[in-house]
């Protein structure tokens, strides 16, 4: 029998930790075979923050950093500035970009800072219960908005973080995609390959946002979660190339 599939020289073969049915597996194993195929594995280096991701030196086999809850930018900026000649991209959630680590996230791009960035944007804080996220969408209940995200409550509207990068000079590429068919990994594989070639190029600071589900947090099965994605999440935060 033909073997179809084998598994990235950068990925571990390792049990996951993550939820049945959440995008961060897929992701992970397309940023492997992304490195695999540029053949960067050792010139790559990973920053990965508090979060589902916190752990994700346990999956790739290539050098991880790990930074402080929304430093992943400030703690890349830093390694990159220190080791030029390294590929330095980070990993992140929506709470840890678009909240606590808005600053870092705005400052990075507006200097223009030579980083590839993966912006993971699942519409809850995962790890610490499913709160409501920067990224959470109008109507969607999280423990923090039981009755549904309500701006006329005081919950304020899903930040659009990739349009609000848009006009930063410094900013090469945005382009926001998903994982929740097959069709649309492939796209997220050219896109995240498009932002280490960026990077390689010298062109500056490249953000690459995923939306990816979160079944246990939205109380959904696998299935359920990706038609989510389908049919609310994109109509807030809309597929393609953004700059």
């Amino acid at each position: 029998m033909k073997k179809k599939y084998s598994l990235p020289n950068t990925l571990r073969d390792i049990s996951t930790h993550y939820c049945p049915g959440c995008g961060h597996g897929i992701l992970h194993t397309i940023i492997a075979q992304v490195i695999d195929e540029l053949t960067i594995g050792s010139k790559i280096i990973g920053v990965a923050p508090v979060g589902c991701a916190v752990v994700a030196y346990d999956y790739w086999n290539f050098d991880i950093s790990e930074a402080a809850h929304g430093r992943a930018l400030a703690v890349a900026t830093g390694i990159k500035r220190c080791l030029p000649g390294k590929i330095v991209f980070t990993y992140q959630g929506d709470g840890d970009l678009a909240s606590i680590g808005l600053a870092e996230t705005v400052h990075a791009a507006n200097r223009g800072e030579n980083l590839t960035c993966i912006f993971v944007n699942n519409a809850c804080y995962g790890m610490t219960g499913g709160q409501m996220a920067p990224t959470t969408v109008i109507g969607q209940k999280t423990a923090t908005t039981p009755l549904g995200r309500n701006p006329s409550s005081g919950d304020g509207w899903p930040l659009k973080v990739s349009e609000m990068l848009r006009p930063l000079r410094g900013v090469t590429s945005i382009v926001r995609t998903s994982v929740d068919n097959p069709q649309r990994v492939k796209e997220t594989y050219k896109y995240i390959k498009e932002g280490f070639l960026n990077q390689i190029d010298k062109k500056g600071f490249s953000l690459i946002e995923v939306l990816s589900p979160c079944p246990t947090i939205w109380k959904k099965d696998p299935i359920s979660s990706l038609e989510w994605i389908n049919t609310d999440m994109v109509k807030e935060f809309p597929l393609g190339v953004i700059k």
